[in-house]
């Protein structure tokens, strides 16, 4: 009777297993070599993407009338790389106005530019761009599958990543599921990502003028997965989620869900293509003419090409959340991009 009642107090839900796993005191993200140690993101990918993440900080402090101090807020900072690259991508005199923040739980990392300042919370009241790049993913969701009465119910998981139906959903998060991912069959399952509408709402009230942009592994309505996202990381490769710490626990992310009025969704191949950032291959004259700039040309259109692939970090959502200014004071930058191009 003992071993039952043990077996029984094993058994949670998705959301306060994956909590404790990434962020709990020995947690996946406490680890010191940081999430670069285990998966790529488009961070790490080229600096073209810091690159592009400095021109859109320019053209929001364009937008906001050139203010004294730039706020640049990177939310999930890892190690900070994506603070230090901007900083080194942006004009000389705009970044002797920007104050950069790297926000993460884990502590600071040796050697992080001296330049940007480590929270543990973002901070309140910024005048800028804040920037989340592969974050709301590792937001903890409670996972809901419809059981053989077609009544979709909680998934509760144990340490060893075995997998139970519980309860019915209820309350909030089944007027969620009912709105952005009805299941319409048995064996259905879904990630409820209300948590992660709560936690960007949250992100963007601490941007009292500027932009906040959400970047992530995304689906929209018409497009969701009948079984879910929900899967592991370690070391570079894909593996089964299991929530003992030792690996990291993501799953794609609802951006329409997320998204507040007046937002926009569109793909990273857009966004990327409409900051400078296509991927074309230098005219082959430019190898008889100066073969070392066509080297470095070519270079670099690779990894545009990585960073906007289909198939890959091109299919990446991003979405664009302006605060107390208007879209259109952005000069068409993400505005003005093709339909065709949008999620």
């Amino acid at each position: 009777m003992a071993r039952q009642v043990d077996d029984e107090c094993e058994w949670r839900g998705w959301r306060a297993a994956a909590e404790e796993a990434l962020y709990g005191a020995h947690g996946f993200y406490r680890r010191p070599e940081g999430p670069a140690g285990h998966f790529r993101t488009s961070v790490h990918a080229s600096p073209l993407f810091a690159l592009a993440v400095a021109r859109l900080l320019c053209a929001v402090d364009e937008a906001l009338g050139n203010p004294a101090e730039l706020a640049f807020v990177d939310m999930a900072a890892g190690r900070g790389e994506l603070a230090g690259g901007v900083l080194d991508a942006l004009p000389a005199g705009v970044a002797a106005r920007t104050r950069a923040y790297a926000v993460e739980i884990a502590g600071r990392p040796e050697g992080l530019d001296a330049r940007v300042e480590w929270l543990g919370e973002p901070p309140q009241g910024i005048t800028g761009l804040l920037f989340a790049n592969e974050w709301l993913d590792n937001v903890p969701v409670e996972v809901a599958e419809a059981g053989s009465d077609g009544v979709p119910r909680l998934v509760l998981v144990r340490p060893d990543g075995g997998e139970r139906l519980g309860e019915p959903v209820a309350g909030a998060e089944a007027e969620w599921l009912e709105r952005w991912w009805p299941l319409p069959a048995e064996g259905r399952r879904a990630e409820i990502g209300l948590t992660r509408d709560i936690a960007w709402a949250a992100a963007v009230a601490t941007v009292d003028r500027g932009l906040a942009v959400a970047v992530d592994y995304a689906h929209g309505a018409e497009a969701r997965p009948p079984f879910g996202t929900l899967t592991g990381f370690r070391a570079g490769r894909e593996v089964a989620p299991v929530p003992d710490g030792t690996c990291d626990i993501t799953a794609h992310v609802a951006l329409d869900a997320c998204a507040l009025p007046g937002a926009r969704l569109l793909t990273q191949r857009a966004a990327l293509r409409t900051l400078g950032v296509t991927g074309a291959r230098p005219p082959l004259a430019l190898a008889s003419t100066d073969p070392t700039a066509y080297v470095r040309a070519l270079a670099q259109a690779g990894a545009a090409a990585d960073l906007t692939a289909p198939g890959g970090l091109g299919d990446f959502g991003w979405l664009l959340q302006p605060v107390g200014i208007a879209r259109a004071s952005l000069g068409g930058l993400l505005v003005d991009v093709p339909d065709h191009e949008e999620q």
